[in-house]
């Protein structure tokens, strides 16, 4: 049995890519040996060093995740593969489920959600490496030892799953905050629509809020990334 479960990150967004691996930097018996940004970089990866495992996102500038899934699936077969995405269709979903995937996480992903995946994911390997056979309980683990797939966030009415994810990431990349007009005029989203999202957010303790008072006019609210999860 290896050490070191070898991960590689196939992420097109620098930031998220930077803190999954800084996530799995903190769990007990991982190490990322390389991040892929694209389909090509991450086609060379899996060709060169056919890692463990590859967290790998669905959207890329060049192609979708599900193509680098049958990549691996010909080239590296005894690679495993965690979907970390904001994507919920369907299709993309069957497509996962056949491929093989053995997880699937929907964006945004706190910490925690990261390390109870990694923790079962690491579970289930090590009971098939240790033992030729299985017992009937230890059958019964392989597939029930997680949650089911995180698919059906329940959120409230007016807060579509895949644009909350979009959301999320962007305010992330503004550390020192963000207010609700701007991040509207930044991802398309009237003002009242980034506010909802925005509270939303504030609500599930994933963002706080903070009054910024200028020389003039009303003070801004701004909505600030939860630290902890940065």
């Amino acid at each position: 049995m290896k050490d070191k479960i070898e991960v590689l990150i196939v992420e097109d967004d620098k930031r998220i890519a930077t803190i999954h691996q800084k996530f799995l930097s903190k769990i007990e018996g991982y190490e990322c040996i390389g991040v892929a940004h694209n389909g090509e970089e991450a086609f060379e990866w899996i060709e060169t060093v056919k890692p463990d495992l590859v967290l790998l996102d669905v959207y890329f500038p060049d192609l979708l995740g599900t193509e680098v899934l049958d990549y691996i699936k010909v080239n590296s077969r005894e690679t495993d593969i965690i979907f970390i995405t904001a994507a919920s269709e369907s299709d993309i979903l069957k497509k996962a489920l056949r491929g093989g995937v053995v997880d699937y996480l929907l964006k945004p992903v706190t910490f925690e959600k990261f390390e109870e995946c990694m923790e079962t994911y690491r579970s289930k390997r090590r009971l098939l490496e240790k033992n030729s056979s299985l017992e009937e309980n230890e059958i019964k683990e392989l597939w029930n030892v997680s949650k089911p797939i995180q698919i059906n966030e329940i959120t409230p009415k007016g807060i579509d799953v895949i644009t909350n994810g979009k959301v999320f990431d962007y305010l992330r990349r503004y550390p020192e905050g963000i207010t609700a007009e701007k991040l509207g005029k930044d991802l398309g989203l009237s003002r009242s629509t980034a506010r909802r999202y925005l509270e939303y957010l504030v609500s599930e303790s994933k963002v706080y809020t903070d009054l910024i008072y200028g020389t003039v006019g009303r003070p801004e609210r701004r909505y600030i990334p939860e630290k902890a999860i940065l």
